[in-house]
């Protein structure tokens, strides 16, 4: 069967889009992630093991995202902005109560954390940002990724549980590239933003070619990914 392709509108006050951040710093990206997007597909379906066959369905998808700004009356616009969030985890609890004792972070065989309880952590977000994101689905699993993603199972977030979108994320699948190219830019269009930068599977004529490492391979409570390219080009700052 031949594939369909997939419009998804994220938006939201907050979005987190990691790649290899890990430990105390959680950066973000400054667009979707294939996983990020995977995961929410997987929310909606209830899908909370490995999934190492559903994913493989999808390593090589078409894939393409728009990052958009809001337009200014003065026709200038504004780029979405970084927020830092500065965490203490596992601080303030009484290692004497044993209901608190169990929110302090401890090693993997339950032993005191070496240095302490208390943990500094940085975690990085996307203030006011909007993509539209286009990408290629199987045929035979559009039906059930639509089904899912208007009426999820699980509940879907843009990045982290903290990350809500403000919009509705699915916006159909279509039977070529152009018509779900069409959709997204009518909904920019109907926001007033304008685009910024694209990233693409399609790696020719590229501004920059970026090395990721966002394809997954297993989710569950060992995560493992691989590594693909994608094109950056910006745009020359045009509505929708």
């Amino acid at each position: 069967m031949s594939d369909k392709y997939m419009a998804l509108w994220l938006e939201g006050p907050l979005q987190s889009w990691g790649s290899e951040s890990l430990y105390s710093r959680r950066d973000t990206l400054n667009f979707p992630t294939l996983s990020g997007v995977m995961g929410i597909i997987c929310s909606a379906m209830g899908r909370g093991g490995e999934e190492r066959e559903f994913l493989a369905e999808f390593a090589n998808c078409h894939w393409h995202v728009s990052s958009y700004e809001l337009e200014r009356a003065d026709k200038t616009s504004i780029a979405a902005s970084r927020l830092e969030d500065f965490h203490m985890v596992g601080s303030g609890y009484d290692d004497n109560n044993k209901w608190q004792k169990l929110s302090i972070p401890k090693t993997s065989e339950g032993k005191p954390a070496v240095g302490g309880g208390a943990k500094m952590t940085f975690r990085y977000y996307l203030e006011n940002a909007a993509f539209g994101v286009i990408m290629s689905i199987p045929e035979e699993r559009a039906a059930e990724i639509e089904s899912a993603l208007l009426s999820p199972i699980w509940s879907i977030f843009l990045g982290r549980k903290n990350c809500v979108p403000s919009e509705v994320v699915f916006q159909g699948v279509y039977e070529n590239q152009a018509n779900a190219h069409k959709k997204v830019a009518e909904i920019a269009q109907l926001k007033m933003r304008r685009k910024a930068f694209e990233v693409s599977s399609e790696i020719e004529n590229a501004d920059e070619i970026i090395q990721l490492k966002d394809v997954p391979v297993q989710f569950g409570s060992k995560k493992q990914y691989k590594n693909r390219q994608v094109a950056l080009t910006h745009s020359q700052n045009q509505l929708g």
